[in-house]
């Protein structure tokens, strides 16, 4: 049994901090777009009376992962083994080419993709496990939607799909080659009023109206919104200097994605994308010229 699929990364197209919760999570208000960018993960299956699980990672990223069972791919097939008591030889092989530590998700992909791809060959249910991809990570379950479209809520599980049909821009995205810690940028966030986190939750119903309207990027650029931002903007130089430069390029749009450390801008078109990606180009810079994913 074989079958490969292609793992889309996702940006955040808006993130709110609703608040904080006893227990340390924060409560978010978040639209996630999967794109174009992704890895590609192919699993072998072979039912056998002792489970053994190999890994190999190959693309311009994968030597900087280790193929071990620390590696997400890994966790989350043993858990998928372990929670339907099956015992099998899976050979995986991770085509990478999604920076880690980015803010875009690629590993949280990489999971559930795995999750989804042994589904199909053991005819498994997949809704029986996401608490199983919550475990491994908060965005693993946003993957287990086809849809390419999410609303987060809650500490991010709370996802509701959008059904959006009409013509979307372009994307440039800027990696720095730096790595964001998730931790350490909401450790030191500075918690919104409640008044504050009702106005931009208002604003992020009004992004979504937006685009299942189908209406002009020019009519909702304005609303695209970090909470994170700030915070990893004052703390990393590179990562304020991508978004200083995608903004001195004549993009339309610039935002960083999630905690970062990737901030990426809208285009009108493939050739003005590619005239961004052209001015902020730089030799300590990996620039992505791509689109939002459609299944």
């Amino acid at each position: 049994m074989k079958q490969t699929r292609f793992c889309p990364a996702k940006i955040n197209l808006f993130l709110e901090v609703m608040g904080k919760r006893p227990n340390g999570y924060h409560e978010l208000a978040t639209l996630f777009a999967k794109i174009q960018l992704g890895d590609t993960l192919t699993i072998t299956a072979e039912p056998t009376n002792e489970t053994s699980l190999s890994l190999a990672l190959t693309g311009p990223v994968g030597k900087q992962l280790r193929a071990d069972e620390t590696n997400l791919v890994c966790r989350a097939a043993r858990g998928f083994l372990e929670h339907f008591r099956l015992t099998a030889r899976l050979d995986m092989t991770l085509d990478k080419y999604v920076p880690t530590g980015a803010g875009l998700g690629g590993g949280s992909s990489d999971a559930a993709h795995t999750l989804l791809i042994l589904c199909d060959l053991f005819h498994k249910d997949k809704s029986e496990l996401l608490p199983l991809a919550a475990k491994l990570g908060a965005d693993v379950p946003l993957f287990m939607y086809e849809e390419p479209f999410l609303k987060g809520e809650g500490i991010g599980e709370k996802l509701t799909p959008l059904s959006l049909t009409g013509q979307l821009p372009q994307l440039v995205l800027v990696y720095p080659n730096t790595f964001i810690s998730t931790k350490e940028v909401f450790g030191n966030l500075q918690i919104p009023t409640p008044q504050e986190a009702a106005a931009y939750a208002g604003q992020l119903q009004q992004l979504i109206e937006s685009l299942q309207q189908a209406r002009p990027l020019n009519e909702w650029k304005d609303l695209l919104f970090n909470r994170l931002e700030r915070g990893v903007v004052s703390a990393s130089r590179p990562v304020a200097q991508a978004l200083h430069d995608l903004q001195t390029a004549g993009a339309t749009a610039v935002l960083m994605s999630g905690s970062g450390s990737t901030v990426f801008a809208l285009a009108n078109s493939p050739q003005e994308a590619q005239q961004i990606a052209a001015r902020v180009s730089t030799p300590n810079r990996r620039v992505f010229c791509t689109g939002f994913y459609r299944n």
